[in-house]
């Protein structure tokens, strides 16, 4: 199951309130385009700041192996793994455009695909909307609290360590 997180953009109009496309869901992730083509997927999302940061770290890096005098099987290597890194932090560079540009958060939700996730979203947003009757706030419902158990019981509680259940006296 993907783990994604919701981006809003600053609202312009009251119209666009009610459009679920302005939502944006970054999965939480590797992302093989950026490993493989990250110029091009910094390009395809926008991502310009961290498009220049990339050329003049890689360009520098670069430079300095070459002055040092490393193999040419070093600085492959060394490529691929800044490739790695690129590619693990992808969704980080991209939350990080979105919240310059001033997005908002508004929640977390998993599904097995993205499609399973903007429906679990949607559903939640509906009901918030509805129940309060104002502008929507995606909100992720508590677990239930596990029932205290009776005082004098011998039955095992759900608690492990030192901190005790939660309403029990201590």
């Amino acid at each position: 199951m993907s783990v994604y997180t919701v981006h809003e953009p600053p609202l312009r109009t009251a119209d666009a309130l009610a459009d679920p496309e302005r939502f944006v869901f970054v999965r939480d992730g590797f992302y093989w385009w950026a490993f493989l083509l990250a110029p091009l997927w910094m390009l395809r999302h926008r991502l310009w700041l961290v498009l220049v940061v990339y050329l003049v770290v890689s360009a520098a890096l670069d430079a300095a192996m070459q002055r040092v005098g490393m193999s040419a099987f070093a600085i492959a290597s060394i490529g691929i793994l800044v490739s790695f890194l690129v590619g693990f932090e992808a969704s980080t560079f991209w939350r990080f455009t979105l919240r310059r540009r001033r997005w908002k958060d508004v929640g977390i939700v998993s599904g097995d695909d993205l499609e399973d996730a903007e429906r679990r979203f949607f559903d939640a947003w509906l009901r918030n909307t509805s129940a309060r009757g104002g502008p929507p706030r995606a909100t992720t419902p508590a677990p239930p609290a596990p029932p205290p158990a009776a005082p004098g019981s011998t039955e095992v509680s759900g608690v492990v360590g030192l901190f005790p259940e939660p309403g029990v006296q201590r």
